[in-house]
């Protein structure tokens, strides 16, 4: 599979491959596979643009090749997806639970039987997913998509369709069965994550959600005490929570993130802008004020929290003043790392009708400027860590660890895999930590 694009269209991704592994199915490199999936994205044009060149490529490189596209692209412009070398099956959002089935059928239709024959066999065939497979450490589980905002630059209400979430029984399942499968991180993703439960009956919300997982899976100290605690048993598996918009963000979750040992230290809290008037123009429902105090309290209650964020910088109508009032706040704020987007125009938006765009040239400059002050926040956040010891998951051939706190830190070898390790940050160097 290649996929584009958030960590819903990654877990999507990670459960069609883990079913098709079940039933037989090898992964292989574009060159030699029979079938690819290509799961798209389409926040921007130039994701529609990648997703293209991409089906282009394999088509290329593999004109045998049978090409099942997914995804956002696929929703929103599904007979332009269908019309691209080599797509066979052009599968939308809605019918992403046939996904399975479908791709099996077209692995039958084409003469391609090893499903059939040898799906409850030992060995790669019938094999789940586990730990290390296709490069994956953490497990990302979706519970819930779609999504009912309005953000005037967004086309994702379009292509995603109303909230819908997975019932917590049935994600406590899943979460017993991914641990039980070896995985030691579980990323929590969703479109709008934070309006988790506000659809099922009874309501419940995302606090609700967390506050089970807590119940069954947290055993040890608070995040909120980096240093390791001798007296006390580690989580067996820790979740991360992935993206949350900042209304959402209630100081319920904040408390359980600090006082769970099952939580990583861990934020990502979409900005998109620090002028009020911008934020207005793009329909967000907070001020910069209430993010301000969000961060600030974050960063009061658990001082090593990693804090992400993205930034939207050229949005029709912002001027010099607006752009001052982003690169004061962000040079000032306790964020440790953002995503800068340039402004491009989606069809279909709101914001695209607009007549007052920022011109090319002022768009790439100020994006510039704020992924060099995005940088200087991040060294600084990784100098703040040097001396502090946390626990981390081993990447790659155990000689890279990732802490809670979303550091990326080089050990010494000697580790295996997808082992839980306390490291102590050592010193920075060359935008590297190093620890032991």
């Amino acid at each position: 599979m290649i996929t584009f694009g958030c960590r819903v269209n990654q877990a999507d991704s990670l459960n069609v491959e883990e079913g098709l592994r079940a039933h037989g199915a090898i992964a292989g490199d574009v060159e030699e596979a029979d079938i690819v999936v290509v799961n798209t994205c389409s926040v921007t044009a130039s994701a529609d643009q990648a997703a293209r060149q991409t089906i282009r490529r394999i088509a290329r490189i593999n004109p045998a090749a049978k090409v099942v596209v997914t995804g956002c692209y696929a929703t929103r412009r599904p007979d332009e997806v269908a019309d691209l070398p080599g797509v066979i099956r052009v599968v939308p959002n809605d019918d992403k639970p046939r996904l399975l089935s479908i791709v099996r059928g077209v692995g039958l239709q084409h003469g391609l039987t090893t499903s059939q024959r040898f799906g409850d066999g030992d060995g790669s065939c019938g094999a789940a997913l586990e730990p290390g497979i296709a490069g994956r450490t953490a497990f990302t589980l979706r519970v819930q998509t779609g999504c009912a905002e309005e953000c005037s630059y967004c086309i994702i209400p379009t292509t995603r369709g109303r909230p819908r979430s997975v019932p917590i029984d049935e994600v406590l399942t899943e979460a017993a069965r991914v641990a039980a499968a070896g995985f030691k991180e579980i990323a929590l993703t969703g479109v709008h994550l934070g309006s988790y439960g506000r659809d099922l009956h009874p309501r419940s919300s995302l606090t609700d959600l967390l506050q089970r997982l807590a119940e069954r899976s947290c055993r040890g100290r608070s995040s909120d005490r980096p240093e390791p605690s001798s007296d006390r048993p580690e989580p067996d598996v820790l979740f991360r929570i992935s993206s949350l918009e900042p209304m959402d963000c209630a100081p319920a979750v904040v408390n359980l993130v600090a006082g769970a040992g099952c939580f990583a230290p861990h934020f990502h809290l979409p900005l998109q802008h620090a002028s009020n008037r911008m934020l207005q123009a793009m329909g967000r429902p907070y001020t910069i004020e209430e993010y301000r105090a969000l961060v600030d309290s974050i960063r009061s209650r658990i001082p090593h929290a990693s804090i992400g964020s993205d930034i939207i910088v050229g949005f029709p109508g912002e001027t010099d003043d607006d752009f001052a009032e982003l690169s004061s706040y962000l040079a000032s704020s306790p964020l440790t790392h953002v995503h800068v987007f340039p402004y491009s125009d989606r069809p279909g938006t709101q914001a695209s009708t607009r007549r007052d765009k920022v011109s090319g040239a002022i768009v790439r400059d100020r994006a510039r400027v704020i992924r060099e002050t995005g940088q200087r926040l991040t060294a600084a956040f990784r100098a703040s860590q040097v001396g502090s010891v946390h626990r981390g998951l081993t990447l790659e051939d155990g000689s890279l660890v990732v802490t809670g706190n979303y550091l990326k830190v080089r050990v010494p070898p000697g580790r295996g895999r997808n082992e839980w390790v306390n490291v102590r940050l050592l010193s920075q160097h060359d935008g590297e930590l190093l620890g032991g």
